[in-house]
């Protein structure tokens, strides 16, 4: 799944997230979601998110086990 729809993004779910200095290389870093910081119902970037470490960016993919 992508993370493009805020309805399938809820608090404690992990994803991966491109972080704003990390746009032009694509690097992805793991995490498990805090607090979801896009308003909108989606975002063509993908929904932005902090993580429980503090970290903030978009989210690119959402990790299903």
């Amino acid at each position: 799944m992508n993370g493009q729809s805020r309805k399938d993004i809820v608090p404690g779910i992990k994803v991966q997230i491109v972080q704003k200095q990390d746009q032009r290389s694509g690097k992805l870093t793991a995490g498990v979601v805090k607090d979801i910081l896009t308003n909108s119902p989606s975002h063509p970037h993908g929904i932005k998110v902090r993580l429980t470490d503090g970290t903030v960016g978009r989210v690119k993919q959402i990790v299903t086990d």
